[in-house]
């Protein structure tokens, strides 16, 4: 999907001033594999990210957004990581902030394929055999494979409540 409506409204009056947006990343595990998109901005492999819509819950924004760009249906299990991103800066010179909400989510249905002009390419990767990947969304993956690795539906803070 295209950039949200009320981005490019946000952007007709501030122009490419950083913007503060509520983020959702599924990750998404079938038995020892995650799905993982290559981006059509940068050319890199993530977890399915989105930018959660006016109103809309994150976990409901994490299933939407698996379905619009990788084919798949999910089940979200739990939020395993609260997390602030640092500004993100797009090739028009747009940049943004996002509160992102790291979901846990189980396959349903559906194989990878690349669902819209956001992906290049969907697939199941071997947790044992990632691409490589940078340090923010490798963080996502292994909140969520700790996570389910220790049994415990506890949701992890960055930073730390507390430590400043």
């Amino acid at each position: 999907m295209a950039t949200p409506e009320f981005i490019l409204d946000l952007r007709a009056k501030i122009g490419t001033d950083e913007l503060w947006l509520i983020g959702a990343t599924a990750v998404v595990l079938r038995d020892r594999d995650v799905l993982l998109i290559q981006r059509a901005d940068n050319g890199q492999w993530s977890p399915v990210t989105g930018i959660v819509d006016p109103g809309e819950h994150p976990a409901a924004a994490a299933v939407r957004e698996v379905a619009e760009e990788a084919g798949v249906r999910v089940a979200v299990d739990y939020l395993a990581w609260v997390n602030v991103t640092d500004t993100v800066v797009y090739p028009n010179g747009d940049r943004s902030r996002y509160l992102d909400h790291t979901f846990s989510c189980t396959w349903l249905s559906g194989e990878p394929f690349p669902a819209d002009d956001e992906t290049t390419a969907a697939r199941w990767w071997d947790l044992a055999d990632l691409p490589p990947l940078g340090v923010a969304v490798a963080s996502r993956i292994a909140a969520v494979v700790d996570s389910r690795a220790r049994g415990d539906r506890v949701t992890a803070l960055t930073p730390p409540l507390g430590s400043g």
